[in-house]
């Protein structure tokens, strides 16, 4: 049973006490799964971390030096070492989440320890919380039940959900830091969708917007609530990557920002790309109409998430998708359409037009209200799929928008200072060049001149 490499192995035989991989590896391990961070248990944490840190030319790392926790991070920076220390492993593994993550294996004698009965809850697919009063301890495990429900494919059985809604409101107490973990591993899960109908009374409190957002119902051109329309949006956002080519799988899979995957960012997008259809809702005969919901939705989405702490990058992203989740869908129905409008789009969109046209896709699919036909909604995917093939079929030989003007050049033209002015000048620069209306530095300074 090699769970670990050579340089590991090594250490352990010159360590008197037993060593104990345990958690999410062997978890990992035992349903064939890759697992890239491990967790070891040891009497001397201190000295086994430092011991395998040097042999590993490692990174060493001091978590909590009053519980005995280190982390060797190796070189490949992207596998890594938790350390702990424990002298009674039983009461170890009784004090952890879930009976699937309280599974040991002693690295001496490849003895399996499973005081939970873990295995068996392997076996049957079932996420079993060892007790309540562990819950209670630390409320993050609520949320760490859903997330491993999406990712595993797992049920959670039937007492440690009576546990969760007795405790549900203890999920105000974690670090939001920690909240924001487990949700983006939540959205990474393959089944996000199903479980986010599982949680909904979680999401009210995490995010309380949605409150709102259940109190649209479905209309004309939504066979879904809002919902349920939201969730089902990110349902065929997996389905879409799910069938997606390498190419479009290779992009999703990228961890441009916030160390998880545009995929998980892109759901989490589609999930929230309608919280601004409540403010903006109005009834009109049989029509619901929900005016400028787009913008509305992306500056909720911006303080939303400014206020839960995630970075800049992260909301900048999903307010981009939620604010153009309209925009893929208003290019392929222009009159006249041609690769000028194609292009006008793609530099509109830069690095994210991929990510922008499945989330369009994804809306189109999980509207299906009785004004929608069929031919509609194929009419829709096809032209979406067109416009999604352009992209592809050109993106290689894009170049990028030239740079015409220097905010310094912008600056002694403008007899100004930096200000949001200038910033407001580069932009609609920008914007200019991106409509083809300005190609050459005279008609830069030209609009600079008379902004």
């Amino acid at each position: 049973m090699n769970l670990l490499n050579d340089n590991v192995i090594q250490i352990i035989k010159t360590i008197d006490s037993d060593v104990y991989l345990v958690g999410g590896a062997v978890r990992d391990f035992l349903l064939g799964k890759t697992s890239y961070d491990k967790d070891i248990v040891v009497k001397n944490a201190m000295q086994f971390a430092q011991k395998f840190c040097q042999k590993v030319d490692g990174t060493f790392i001091e978590l909590d030096s009053e519980n005995h926790i280190y982390r060797v991070v190796l070189r490949d920076k992207l596998n890594y070492v938790d350390v702990t220390e424990s002298n009674n492993i039983e009461l170890d593994l009784k004090r952890r989440d879930f009976t699937i993550n309280s599974i040991a294996i002693n690295l001496k004698n490849n003895e399996i320890i499973d005081v939970n009965w873990g295995q068996a809850d392997l076996k049957n697919k079932i996420i079993r919380s060892i007790s309540e009063q562990n819950i209670v301890e630390d409320p993050l495990r609520i949320l760490r039940a859903y997330r491993f429900s999406a990712i595993l494919g797992f049920e959670i059985e039937g007492e440690t959900k009576q546990q969760i809604k007795k405790h549900i409101q203890l999920i105000k107490n974690p670090a939001i830091e920690r909240v924001n973990y487990e949700l983006m591993k939540l959205f990474e899960g393959k089944c996000t969708a199903k479980v986010l109908l599982e949680m909904s009374d979680l999401i009210d409190i995490l995010y309380p917007i949605f409150i709102d957002v259940k109190k649209v119902p479905k209309n004309t051109h939504h066979h879904l609530n809002l919902f349920d329309h939201s969730i089902e949006t990110v349902n065929q956002i997996q389905k879409i990557y799910d069938s997606s080519n390498n190419e479009i799988k290779t992009h999703l899979e990228k961890q441009d920002f916030g160390g998880f995957s545009r995929l998980a960012h892109l759901k989490f997008a589609g999930f929230l790309h309608d919280i601004g259809k409540y403010s903006t809702w109005t009834i009109e005969g049989e029509r619901h109409r929900f005016i400028k919901h787009d913008d509305v939705g992306s500056k909720m989405a911006k303080d939303i998430l400014k206020q839960n702490k995630f970075s800049k990058k992260q909301i900048e992203y999903i307010a981009n998708m939620i604010k153009n989740h309209i925009y893929p869908s208003q290019v392929v129905s222009s009159e006249n359409i041609n690769e000028k409008i194609y292009m006008r789009y793609i530099r509109k969109m830069g690095d994210d037009v991929i990510d922008n046209i499945i989330l369009a896709k994804a809306d189109r699919l999980s509207a299906r209200g009785p004004a929608i036909t069929d031919d509609i909604v194929e009419d829709n995917i096809c032209s979406l799929d067109n416009l999604l093939s352009y992209y592809l079929s050109i993106k290689d030989k894009l170049k990028p928008i030239p740079k015409l003007l220097t905010g310094d050049e912008i600056m002694e033209l403008k007899h100004i200072q930096q200000s949001p002015l200038l910033g407001k000048i580069i932009k609609a620069l920008q914007e200019e060049q991106i409509e083809g209306n300005i190609t050459t530095k005279e008609e830069a300074i030209n609009f600079v001149l008379t902004y």
